[in-house]
């Protein structure tokens, strides 16, 4: 799905005003803030941010400003593996645990990337 210009709506944050498409999802990634995120969470019912959410949502945001693009699932999953010593399923278990929607309509989300083209928001 793309961003339909005419489904944008303005979100007024503590820190200023960013537009979302009709999911949710930022429009311009360089607008994100930490009270954006805040916003996700609670919109998309997670509740508090801790630290596990904010190390993912910071791995998000690290390859993007390294590499221009959101980076896929697998690489998230990679570094959780190798951080907590666990296998890929156990990584999984650790983002959903923390992210229950997934890794797109939620974490990339909260991390200010732009809906996905190709991927599903479910």
């Amino acid at each position: 799905m793309r961003t339909r210009p005419d489904k944008l709506t303005e979100v007024k944050l503590p820190g200023g005003t960013v537009q979302v498409d009709e999911y949710g999802y930022i429009t311009n990634p360089d607008l994100w803030s930490e009270d954006f995120a805040r916003w996700v969470a609670e919109r998309e019912g997670i509740g508090a941010l801790g630290d596990k959410h904010w190390e993912m949502i910071g791995f998000v945001r690290d390859l993007y400003a390294d590499h221009g693009v959101a980076p896929d699932q697998r690489h998230l999953l990679k570094y959780l593996s190798r951080k907590y010593g666990t296998d890929k399923h156990g990584a999984k278990d650790i983002l959903f645990a923390h992210f229950p929607s997934g890794y797109v309509k939620q974490t990339v989300k909260a991390a200010g990337m732009r809906q996905p083209r190709a991927w599903s928001t479910g």
